[in-house]
């Protein structure tokens, strides 16, 4: 079974999330790289203006799964 493009972006994130857990253990610091990350995905959102208006739902999206991860403590 070959991998997909999902695998092969997971595999990415994964030893991303390790890399910059590695260099910077304390969580605080990984704040910076999370804004990061979304200010280069709005840059290419906003490229197309169709996509503009969803990446605003997938922002609230977000802050009503970070919100549930606070109450629940699960995604």
């Amino acid at each position: 079974m070959s991998k997909s493009n999902e695998d092969d972006l997971r595999d990415i994130l994964n030893n991303t999330a390790l890399e910059i857990a590695q260099m910077y253990p304390n969580p605080r610091t990984w704040q910076s790289w999370m804004i990061y990350l979304m200010e280069r995905l709005e840059a290419r959102a906003v490229e197309n203006p169709a996509y503009t208006e969803s990446f605003k739902e997938m922002i609230l999206s977000l802050q009503d799964e970070l919100r549930n991860r606070l109450k629940t403590g699960g995604w």
